[in-house]
């Protein structure tokens, strides 16, 4: 019997055992699911950075290079991508080639991830049959916008930073270390010099009203974004960022090295110019790139010619109004532009370079004066305590 017993519980462990595994799986089996439909929802509106677009279409070219079919191309670049979100993009754009729809008609249902000039350059890579090859040179211009960026990126990081800790350093000072100061000079019994009282007051609204200062500021960034984001407000953005001090030289080179290299890639790739003018004003984020790009159309369906526009336009430097105008001449505007593109790439890391060694020795500046002056502002009375005990003697 006590064998029986024992049988029986073992038997009974066991199953309890089995169950409880099973449902152990059957839980993870439902976390499974739950975030698989979480990554298919966030690809549909996913934003594929534009150095992970340059790796994938260069990817992408080199495999069809080698002869591969493209859904097989797409398989292989879905196994080796990192990011679960755009393995789900590129299931389901190879998914819908595999149904018979064109590579283009494919990735235009995820426009955040593949954007308009992407999407312009695989059409005619289809219509042409020259699909690597053309995908090969959108991956040039990808690498070369990303390359710029990141040049331009790194050389703000550093003010940016300085910036940040200068104003923390300087709230740090008005909130924690100056009350101190102001009750030690309570002490003094004497009026105390201006710039001393102006910082002491200063922190003692600091501290009352330091969350409405930042409320403030938040309430003044909302209203910004509100206003840039109106087609006016967009306009008055774009015209001050291009005269704007210091920095409004570079972003101009910037904007003009991308209409000239997303131009000369398109009309080389083959796409009608007035499909070039659509994409080239889309992808350059420019309100006077936006209006040259209608005013071209225009003069070109007329029959006129791009260069008569750029000369009657204030936007765009003599010098490329004179390159274009060469390239109509000889038929050969696709490489003049890419040379202009290449000339501005060149001016603009200059300028960031310069730019990098201005700012260094005016940040030191502005943080010595900043953080000198609180602190002379703070000891002026102690330099004063000797001749304001000599009057009380």
């Amino acid at each position: 019997m006590a064998i029986i017993s024992s049988s029986s519980s073992a038997s009974t462990a066991a199953a309890a055992k089995g169950a409880k595994q099973k449902g152990r799986s059957g839980v993870q089996a439902a976390q499974a699911l739950a975030k698989q439909k979480s990554l298919e929802k966030r690809a549909k509106k996913y934003k594929l950075p534009m150095g992970e677009l340059a790796i994938f279409t260069q990817q992408l070219a080199s495999l069809l290079v080698a002869g591969l079919p493209l859904v097989q191309c797409l398989e292989a670049l879905q196994d080796q991508t990192e990011d679960p979100v755009f393995q789900i993009v590129i299931r389901d754009v190879r998914g819908d080639i595999s149904t018979g729809n064109s590579f283009s008609t494919a990735v235009k249902n995820f426009p955040n991830s593949f954007n308009t000039l992407f999407v312009s350059m695989v059409e005619a890579g289809e219509a042409s049959g020259g699909l690597a090859e053309i995908l090969g040179k959108v991956a040039g211009y990808f690498e070369a916008s990303v390359k710029l960026n990141k040049k331009v990126k790194s050389a703000m990081t550093y003010p940016i930073a300085v910036i940040g800790l200068a104003v923390a350093l300087v709230n740090v000072l008005l909130i924690f270390v100056i009350p101190v100061f102001a009750a030690m000079f309570a002490d003094f019994g004497a009026k105390l010099p201006a710039p001393t009282q102006f910082l002491i007051d200063l922190s003692d609204f600091m501290k009352v009203w330091w969350w409405a200062i930042g409320m403030g500021l938040y309430a003044v960034y909302w209203l910004t974004g509100k206003y840039v984001a109106t087609p006016k407000g967009r306009r008055s953005k774009d015209i001050f960022l291009v005269k704007a001090p210091i920095f409004g030289n570079l972003i101009h080179k910037i904007a003009l090295s991308r209409f000239c290299r997303t131009y000369a890639t398109l009309i080389r790739s083959g796409v009608p110019i007035l499909r070039t003018l659509e994409i080239v004003a889309a992808a350059s984020n420019k309100v006077q790139i936006e209006d040259a790009c209608d005013e071209i159309a225009k003069h070109v369906s007329q029959g006129g010619q791009v260069s008569e526009v750029l000369a009657a336009n204030e936007f765009f430097p003599p010098m490329m109004k004179h390159m274009v105008k060469a390239g109509e001449s000889t038929g050969n505007v696709d490489g003049m532009m890419t040379k202009v593109a290449d000339f501005y790439d060149v001016e603009a890391e200059a300028t960031v370079a310069s730019l990098t060694s201005l700012i260094e020795p005016l940040l030191i500046v502005f943080l010595g004066v900043v953080v000198g002056g609180i602190v002379m502002a703070m000891f002026l009375p102690i330099f004063q305590l000797g001749a304001v005990a000599g009057g009380l003697q």
